[in-house]
């Protein structure tokens, strides 16, 4: 009888595999920031293994990856959306398609491993395992850059959770973190099939990550050194962050913050993305009026507007007392719908309407470093740049750190800025940098080379914070010298070996007898 049942719960879930695979991939997305529900993305991941095992057509199994992707990507970027509530009675009605359209977009990404898995499932379960593991990996290099790219929530992201789990990330970035991810999960599939070497594997894995992020940890000198900078963020609600009536009061906001304390020993008072709402370029008032937010003798990092001639760009500018301008960043990786508009004249006739409220901002040069008298040159990021592996940082002329100026304000009180801030953290362990991050609506953070925030402000919180940057303002790490490409090269080369094993098993027995 037990049997029985079980066999009938069973062929339920194979008979219902998309849905199944759907509510496994809506499961794995709880592992990403903020509920970093670690274990519940790991038995997603597994119950996944356990269901292809039971399916035999090669289409079927890639409808599972796809679904389960699905859920996973929809899940993870549900807030996506809200971006189009700001101006609900013009976007309102895309709300649905931003939902459900990332989910399924991205689930496409999650075919090709569930597909090798079932290809390689002739070749023993490690080896489907680790082949899973690297062309998992493989993909989310792909997603990094295919039709501009988005990296948003690569698996590995979910050991953001805590400092300690991030470390090996200055080994091979979060693509290598994403491989380890699977084979835990891997691991305890084994587990579930009699391998005892799973459970060894498993624990071996977790006290390694464990070891070396408390060594790496251990080895860093958290000194305060003699920068200061002032975050400010004045949690403007992005419906008045425009509004042409409010724009004065918000720039009196910023100017007012930034002077509620004494500004003499700040060096670096930082604002977030466009927060200054006027073309200081030509307006002189207003640039007046700036002037008293600049430190003595310091500098003003702000988010502007710039245009020349009818181009506009989403610029990061550099203030001194004077007012004059020290350095300007120009954002090089726009973001598609919504800094600019994909392929518009091909757009079907009905969008157009739509489109037309969307501007077209000019792209810059990206690894803009700037330097400003004796000190270190930073290097300047604007919003989601932060998120793309190895495109942060010049790998030939490094900066001491980055200056990452945001608005996840179009997001509200959503997961988008909690993941936003963890893909900061990432950046920051990969390359031994620290990242300092000014939001309009937050999360503004101080971030360590180790990925450890050394202050912050809450979501959605206004205030200012003073915050001493760190004394080792970068440390050098494995990472930074190799890039992705080496992880990607790795994974291929893993590929490869696994695709070809039994024929060089074959090989090697022929030759033995």
């Amino acid at each position: 009888m037990v049997e029985q049942a079980a066999e009938k719960k069973e062929n339920f879930f194979i008979k219902h595999r998309k849905t199944t695979a759907l509510v496994l991939g809506l499961a794995a997305a709880f592992g990403f920031a903020p509920s970093y529900a670690v274990l519940v993305t790991l038995c997603s991941l597994l119950a996944a293994f356990v269901l292809i095992d039971k399916i035999q057509n090669l289409r079927q199994v890639a409808a599972v990856g796809y679904w389960y992707g699905f859920g996973m990507f929809a899940a993870g970027f549900y807030w996506i959306g809200n971006a189009l509530l700001i101006d609900a009675a013009t976007f309102g009605w895309l709300y649905p398609f931003a939902l459900f359209g990332a989910g399924a977009f991205f689930g496409l990404f999650t075919i090709v491993p569930f597909m090798v898995w079932h290809k390689f499932s002739a070749l023993g379960i490690w080896h489907k395992i680790v082949a899973f593991a690297a062309t998992w990996v493989l993909m989310e290099w792909v997603r990094s850059f295919i039709l501009t790219g988005f990296p948003w929530n690569p698996l590995g992201s979910v050991f953001a959770f805590h400092p300690v789990w991030m470390q090996t990330a200055s080994l091979w970035g979060v693509y290598g973190l994403s491989f380890l991810v699977v084979c835990l999960a891997g691991s305890l599939y084994a587990c579930c099939y009699g391998q005892k070497r799973g459970a060894v594997v498993f624990f071996a894995m977790l006290l390694f990550m464990m070891g070396f992020g408390v060594w790496r940890i251990g080895q860093y000198k958290p000194y305060a050194g003699e920068i200061t900078v002032r975050l400010v963020q004045p949690a403007i609600p992005q419906q008045m962050k425009w509004n042409r009536q409010a724009l004065e009061e918000n720039f009196a906001a910023y100017i007012e913050m930034s002077r509620q304390k004494p500004l003499t020993n700040v060096d670096f008072v930082i604002w977030g993305e466009t927060a200054i709402p006027f073309d200081l370029d030509r307006d002189w008032r207003h640039l007046q009026q700036l002037k008293e937010a600049v430190p003595p003798q310091g500098y003003l990092i702000g988010g502007m507007v710039r245009f020349d001639g009818e181009k506009a760009y989403n610029s990061l500018y550099v203030f001194n007392e004077e007012g004059g301008v020290e350095g300007v960043y120009d954002k090089s990786h726009l973001v598609p719908f919504g800094e600019y508009v994909p392929l518009r004249k091909y757009l079907p006739e009905w969008i157009k309407p739509v489109a037309a409220n969307m501007a077209d901002f000019g792209s810059g040069k990206k690894y803009k470093n700037i330097k400003i008298n004796d000190y270190p040159a930073f290097g300047a990021l604007i919003c989601y740049e932060i998120i793309f592996p190895s495109e942060v940082v010049n790998p030939n002329e490094r900066p001491s750190w980055l200056v990452v100026l945001s608005n996840d304000g179009w997001y509200g009180d959503s997961a988008g800025p909690h993941q936003h801030l963890a893909a900061a953290q990432m950046r920051a362990v990969e390359e031994g940098i620290t990242v300092v991050r000014s939001a309009n609506s937050g999360i503004s953070a101080v971030v360590n080379p180790l990925g450890q925030i050394v202050a912050g402000l809450p979501l959605n919180e206004r205030g200012i914070l003073d915050v001493r940057l760190p004394h080792y303002l970068s440390v050098p790490t494995f990472y930074a010298q190799c890039r992705s490409t080496t992880v990607v090269m790795v994974m291929c080369l893993i590929l490869c070996f696994l695709a070809t094993y039994k024929k060089l098993n074959k090989i090697l027995s022929t030759k033995n007898s």
